[in-house]
């Protein structure tokens, strides 16, 4: 017995260990000198690591957040291994099979990225004879340690959630349904641990059959027969090997050059796989580079970067290209976690990527697209970046660094808001944040401007939804901040650079600390010692808390010129505004009936108003700068309109396979993908523009009928119903709660905690920092079903809150002209959604607030109603 690991550590553990073809070694060692993030470092992390058999040649392979379990050589001669990553998703189901060379080289998903079932593989072998099926344990997260049921795995099949289940054993013959459980496998009866797969259909395993029997030595097999082999009362059998005559593995020889500090990165087509449906060739301009920088032992959480902000710190490296047809290839330093966001040409991420890859020294990392399937072939063309050399990463705004509020954002701040938000203006005005640096942290050591800005954003947070997200789903364009500065916020203009520097912020989760000793103090000699074994393992000498000199410009704040509000109109509109009474009096003069329904198939109907002609002053004094000036607006044809949004029922009689998805939800510990929006009854959300023009047209063709969405002219009109006032129930101070889904009180109930998050009892302001009016209480804290609150005087639901609605209409400068071509739906460009939503308080969702986005993109809180043209509304009536 000879130990070859170095004996020099006696602070780092070293184990699990697994013989190569060629004779080397791979194992797990804690050399890493980083925690397991959500007990705050308490717990060490091994990563994998090779030597030779001598011990000598030892090399760092593996640079993940958290373990690596249970290496394996498959029978192709690459290794297997379990992963447990989670940053940014939920860290109870992200325990996933990884693969790689034995140098390291292309290391990839084997089965279960962006699925919630498995929770967890543990001791995956391969099943001789079968180049790519595999027998694990599959486990949960809390409840019982690695042990669980015994599945046999087939990523040829698939490799999400259930696609490649071959069968669970026992269970010949019967289908197995994923399902999200924290503890998966704690009532499932017999459990196994250690599978060693015989053949296709026979596995030596210790076992468990039921509560009373100890841990055995068993022969189990795919028709659901388990021969015990050996037991011993009072004791655990645990990882039986059969002594046997086996093929050896073929050696894959070495791809890496372990002079090189580099690897290459090449992308065939950006636009390929699960990440960017819909997202039109040309949107993506660059990819923005960075690295995730693990917090070390005994520190590290949720909240240490920043609040429902990253686990991790995010250093930004720079940017690279994207060509025509989607391709790239780049440079990226060897042996760090990297991970890319897709940009467009405002420098903004247009898909987020909640993981990250590792290069080995000389290595080209290769990827089809974005979020592909590893099943996934390459296409055989010729790429316009494949004709020249990678090129280097472009520095952002200086060296490499970890992403700081303080060094990134705050000068922002400093040059453009502080004026108005220092503690001279905001004193006595808490609804206004006050912006301005200060000598000392606040709460949980975070930068006071930061308490004060990062509400106004959204991000993901330490955890959301795990499977893949839609495109533009965090975009900044649904941020508030940035939709606030783009409406015209008191005349204040930010420069384009300024911009990409509050995308990139909240492109990188909203951190505020871009190193973990400015949070709080590095324990031990932690940090030394990572940076040695990273220097001697890895060959990456760089000290990440090392803050580099920056250019930041002048911070002197520039006043913006003085706001010239457009006033109301004086011209007045005969006969408008008008009283609810008045409103149904037109209605009723309108057509004999003023509500008719349509058949949309399968018990599935929509009803409509009949919504009159008429004439009104459209826009919004009390509104933003975008809303004005104002202009009369004619309706010169009645039409008729949903009474209620189009619901999630509605749309899947047009489209069954949509799905509305999840609202995402604080704080960690999830476990479900979110608050869900799916209900039928529920308005459908995350359609884009597009979309809900082709359900206007698939309802014109089963109808026969006229069906469109409402131009802006036709939705204010609508929504108004006679009004004057910013809302068709009153003004910005009036009770909403029998009226109007908005962000209210109810809103509280998003700042959650513990497994599970639930409600946090008076939660303090840090924790329920989601801007809201507490005045009032709609009873709702996110989307609610339709029909909920009264109706308006022309008897339609929700056009105020619950989801924004699309128009027909281009996102266009007041005043408004009906004839200026932006109601064309040919015509290029962004396209408005009216009537705010569950997550806008009252000045944000009253009539004449607009909002614009991608004609092409989903957006959380946007849905859509269908309108019916028609010169003759009685004849509307008629053909139903």
């Amino acid at each position: 017995l000879r130990q070859v690991t170095p004996g020099a550590y006696p602070d780092v553990d070293n184990y699990d260990a697994c013989y190569l073809p060629d004779g080397r070694v791979i194992f797990g060692s804690s050399g890493v000198f980083h925690g397991v993030p959500c007990v705050g470092g308490s717990d060490s992390v091994a990563n994998l690591f090779i030597m030779d058999t001598d011990g000598g040649n030892m090399r760092q392979l593996c640079f993940d957040q958290d373990h690596n379990w249970c290496p394996t050589v498959l029978n192709n001669g690459r290794v297997l291994y379990t992963r447990w990553e989670y940053s940014d998703t939920p860290h109870y189901f992200s325990r996933l099979l990884f693969s790689m060379n034995p140098d390291g080289t292309n290391q990839a998903e084997y089965y279960g990225s962006n699925s919630y079932w498995p929770n967890s593989m543990f001791y995956a072998r391969p099943i001789p004879g079968n180049p790519t099926a595999v027998a694990a344990i599959v486990s949960g997260h809390h409840g019982l340690a690695r042990m669980g049921e015994l599945v046999i795995l087939d990523p040829a099949k698939g490799r999400k959630e259930g696609e490649g289940v071959v069968q669970r054993i026992p269970g010949h013959e019967k289908p197995v349904e994923p399902v999200i459980v924290d503890q998966l496998v704690d009532n499932s009866w017999p459990k196994f641990l250690h599978p060693f797969p015989l053949s296709d259909k026979y596995f030596l395993v210790s076992c468990k059959p039921n509560p009373e029997t100890p841990w055995g030595i068993y022969l189990a097999d795919v028709f659901d027969n388990l021969v015990l082999v050996r037991e011993l009362p009072g004791q655990a059998l645990l990882e039986p090997v059969p002594l046997r005559k086996t093929q050896r593995p073929p050696v894959v020889p070495d791809r890496v050059n372990p002079a090189s500090d580099e690897a290459t990165v090449y992308i065939t087509d950006i636009y390929r796989g699960e990440g960017l449906p819909g997202v039109p060739r040309g949107t993506v301009k660059s990819l923005r580079i960075f690295e995730i920088y693990y917090g070390y032992n005994k520190m590290g959480g949720h909240a240490h970067v920043g609040v429902e902000g990253p686990w991790d710190v995010h250093r930004i490296l720079g940017t690279v290209p994207v060509f025509e047809d989607g391709s790239a290839y780049f440079k990226i330093p060897a042996n760090i976690p990297v991970a890319v966001q897709p940009l467009d040409a405002e420098g903004r991420a247009v898909q987020l990527m909640r993981s990250w890859f590792v290069g080995m020294p000389g290595e080209r990392v290769s990827c089809v697209g974005c979020h592909e399937r590893q099943n996934t072939t390459p296409p055989a063309l010729p790429t316009i970046a494949s004709m020249s050399p990678p090129v280097e990463i472009t520095p952002w705004n200086g060296p490499a660094r970890g992403f700081s509020f303080k060094r990134d954002v705050q000068p922002v701040l400093d040059r453009h808001c502080v004026g108005c938000h220092d503690d001279a203006a905001t004193k006595g005005n808490p609804s206004r944040p006050n912006l301005a640096e200060k000598p000392r942290n606040g709460w949980g050591n975070s930068t006071p401007s930061y308490l004060a800005l990062h509400p106004f954003v959204r991000r993901p947070g330490p955890e959301s939804d795990y499977h893949v997200l839609a495109p533009m789903e965090f975009h900044t364009s649904t941020s508030e901040l940035l939709q606030m500065l783009e409406k015209g916020h008191h005349g204040v203009r930010v420069p384009k650079e300024d911009l990409e520097r509050l995308h990139t912020w909240i492109d990188l989760n909203v951190p505020d600390h871009g190193t973990w000793s400015e949070h709080a103090k590095i324990q031990e000699n932690y940090h030394e010692r990572r940076l040695e074994m990273r220097t001697r393992y890895a060959n990456r000498p760089e000290d990440p808390e090392v803050i580099p000199e920056l250019d930041l410009g002048s911070r002197e704040f520039t006043a913006p010129p003085k706001e010239k509000k457009a006033r109301p109109l004086k011209e007045k509109v005969k006969g408008w505004p008008f009283k609810a009474a008045k409103a149904a009096a037109l209605q009723a003069e309108t057509g004999p009936e003023v509500r008719r329904a349509l058949d949309l198939g399968g018990g599935v109907a929509m009803d409509l108003a009949l919504i009159p002609a008429g004439e009104f002053v459209m826009g919004a004094p009390e509104g933003f700068s975008d809303e004005m000036p104002q202009a009369r607006a004619a309706v010169p044809a009645p039409f008729w309109m949903g009474v209620t949004e189009v619901t999630n029922a509605q749309y899947q009689a047009f489209d069954p396979a949509h799905d509305s998805g999840f609202i995402d939800q604080h704080h960690k510990d999830h476990t479900t993908p979110g608050y869900s929006a799916q209900a039928p009854e529920n308005p459908v959300i995350r359609v884009s523009w597009e979309k809900a023009m082709a359900y206007c047209a698939w309802l014109s063709e089963r109808t026969g009928l006229r069906c469109s969405l409402p131009t802006e002219a036709e939705w204010e009109w609508a929504c108004r119903a006679g009004s004057a006032a910013p809302f068709w129930y009153g003004g910005l101070d009036t009770d909403f709660s029998a009226y109007a889904n908005l962000a209210d009180y109810s809103i509280r109930l998003l700042a959650v905690s513990g497994i599970n998050p639930q409600p946090i009892p008076n939660p303090s302001r840090y924790d329920d920092f989601l801007p809201k009016d507490v005045r009032f209480n709609d009873g709702q804290r996110i989307v609610s079903p339709v029909r909920l609150y009264q109706p308006n005087p022309w008897g339609l639901y929700d056009m105020h809150g619950n989801v924004a609605e699309w128009t027909l209409s281009l996102y266009r400068p007041y005043p408004y002209a009906a004839d200026d071509g932006r109601n064309d739906p040919e015509a290029a460009g962004r396209r408005v959604a009216r009537g705010g939503s569950w997550f806008d308080r009252p000045k944000r969702a009253q009539s004449g607030a607009r909002f614009a986005y991608e004609p092409w993109q989903p957006v959380y809180n946007v849905g859509f109603r269908v309108i019916v043209r028609a010169a003759d509304p009685v004849k509307v009536a008629e053909n139903n």
